[in-house]
């Protein structure tokens, strides 16, 4: 078994490196940085059905690359026709024993999933697992978008790219990021098809606008005594989860009602995604994307979302607003006030709602406003000037010029210890006078 299948099979497997205590002694007096492995684990390997499918799979590649060669194209098509394929389902569910196990570690799976479908087709990486990976497939930061989602009592959190252009970076191995995005995508195929079954949908879904798709007609406690995270609990906490689907109900409705436009600048996905969550109706310009349920000039529109400075034709009856109150309506969990939000307007900090919040924090409900005129000491300020330059003086002088200043520092400071001392014992000298002073009068 060469070692790049094996550091594959490793990956698919679950099995990580191990840290030897004596790593010198290991590697026979080498210094040379290498991966080491249980041996244990390895024979492990040895057992696994999928090293078959590798081994015709390399087979198949030898054979195609020699039938190219001598273009024997009628060999190459005989060959891609009876091309090895091989599936990942048993390793997942041997990973994964229950659903809940699967939830809890989807969230780098997601990422990885987003960070693939926004590659450029290069031959860096398979143009099926790009396309695979936009088929399967808040907060705003510089690495991207962060979506944060509560599934059967699981919190998942997940980054998305934003979609700018890149280029692939030379010292990146993007076949280790291969072999964890085959693993990924099998493992959201399964929660997927879970998820929808349990919602008595096809899965996956079928594009056909005329079919009608019904959901169970259970209710939500029924659907909690179903599921792998029922646990028995008091009456206290039943309430407190009752309350809390309540107000989860409430914000899944928070822009109901609301007819979203969005602007050919904004992210179109990101928000199309949040704003449907939401209950919201969303458009777009239908010459950029397919999918755009009615035009810029339609009367009933809300909000018009929009990333520009201005904007040369405005309707009276809708308000212009930039993504970020969306976002922030959504992590406040009500509709913000618009005038903060309007075209050219200075927008409020938009910070992480994955962030507890503390005594003395800035919320996003608080609204900061104008203050008192505060007097200033003059004198106080000139002397914490001096006080500063004085350092910046001390810190800009040269190496024998400083040693010389801490020295003079060093001996001013003696001689005021000095005085201090000798003033400390005269006053404690003086102290019986003034008692015997003090009794005879």
């Amino acid at each position: 078994m060469i070692i790049v299948v094996c550091r594959r099979l490793c990956i698919l497997k679950g099995i990580y490196p191990h840290e030897p205590k004596h790593k010198k002694k290991v590697n026979k007096g080498s210094t040379a940085p290498r991966t080491f492995y249980l041996m244990k684990d390895i024979r492990f390997l040895l057992h696994e059905p999928i090293v078959g499918k590798f081994r015709e799979y390399k087979i198949f590649v030898r054979k195609l690359r020699k039938a190219y060669a001598k273009s024997e194209w009628t060999g190459v098509a005989r060959l891609k026709d009876n091309k090895p394929v091989y599936k990942l389902d048993h390793i997942i569910k041997e990973r994964y024993p229950t659903f809940i196990d699967a939830l809890r570690d989807i969230d780098d799976a997601l990422s990885m999933g987003f960070m693939f479908s926004t590659f450029a087709r290069t031959g860096k990486c398979h143009v099926q697992t790009i396309q695979l990976c936009r088929r399967l497939t808040v907060f705003l930061s510089i690495k991207g978008i962060y979506y944060q989602a509560e599934v059967l009592g699981q919190v998942i959190t997940w980054l998305v790219p934003y979609q700018f252009a890149h280029d692939h970076p030379t010292d990146v191995d993007y076949r280790v990021m291969a072999t964890f995005t085959e693993m990924y995508t099998t493992l959201m195929g399964f929660i997927n098809f879970r998820l929808y079954h349990s919602l008595n949908l096809v899965y996956p879904p079928k594009l056909d606008t005329k079919a009608e798709l019904t959901l169970k007609a259970e209710d939500d406690d029924d659907y909690a005594l179903d599921s792998e995270s029922y646990m028995e609990e008091d009456v206290e906490q039943m309430e407190a989860r009752e309350k809390e689907r309540m107000e989860q109900e409430a914000q899944k409705k928070l822009f109901e009602g609301l007819k979203f436009f969005l602007n050919r600048e904004v992210p179109r996905e990101s928000l199309a995604f949040i704003l449907r969550c939401f209950g919201a109706q969303v458009s777009w310009d239908k010459s950029l994307c397919i999918g755009g349920a009615y035009d810029v000039t339609d009367e009933s529109i809300t909000h018009h979302v929009v990333d520009r400075p201005d904007m040369d034709k405005q309707y009276i009856n809708r308000y212009y607003i930039q993504p970020q109150w969306v976002y922030d309506s959504i992590n406040a969990k009500l509709c913000l006030p618009v005038e903060d939000y309007f075209i050219g307007v200075t927008l409020p900090p938009h910070l992480s709602p994955f962030v507890e919040e503390k005594d003395g924090d800035y919320a996003l409900s608080v609204k900061v406003t104008p203050g008192k005129v505060k007097t200033e000491d003059r004198a106080r300020l000139e002397q914490e000037q001096q006080a500063e330059e004085k350092r910046l003086a001390i810190m800009m002088m040269k190496k024998k010029d400083k040693y010389l200043y801490d020295k003079i520092m060093f001996g001013k400071k003696r001689k005021a210890n000095k005085l201090t001392a000798k003033r400390k014992a005269h006053d404690d000298a003086s102290k019986p006078d003034k008692k015997k002073k003090a009794k005879k009068q």
